[in-house]
C-alpha cells in the first residue's frame, strides 16, 4: 500500500521572509521602500501622482500598520501588512 500524501520538505527557516525592525534602517532606506510601495500599489490604480501618498504610507509604517519584510531568497525588501 502506498501513501498518497507525500510529505513535502519543510522550508528552511533561514529562507523564510521576516519582518525587519525599522529602527535598523536609515531614513533614506525607509523612504525608498515607501516610494516603491506607493508606485507599486497606487501606480497600478491609474493615480496621477502615486508619490502623493508617501506621507500617509510613512505614517502607516511609523504606526506599525505596514512593516518591512525581507526575503533572503530573493534578497529583496518591501512594505506590506504586519503578520497576523
Amino acid at each position: 500500500m502506498t501513501d498518497d500524501t507525500a510529505k513535502q520538505p519543510e522550508q528552511d527557516p533561514r529562507d523564510a521572509p521576516f519582518v525587519v525592525d525599522t529602527d535598523l534602517l536609515t531614513e533614506d532606506q525607509l523612504e525608498g521602500l515607501v516610494q516603491e510601495y506607493c508606485t507599486r500599489f497606487h501606480g497600478i490604480n491609474d493615480t496621477e501622482n502615486p508619490l502623493a501618498e508617501q506621507a500617509r504610507v510613512m505614517a502607516a509604517v511609523r504606526r506599525g500598520d505596514l512593516v518591512v519584510w525581507f526575503d533572503p531568497v530573493q534578497e529583496s525588501a518591501g512594505l506590506d501588512r504586519k503578520p497576523d
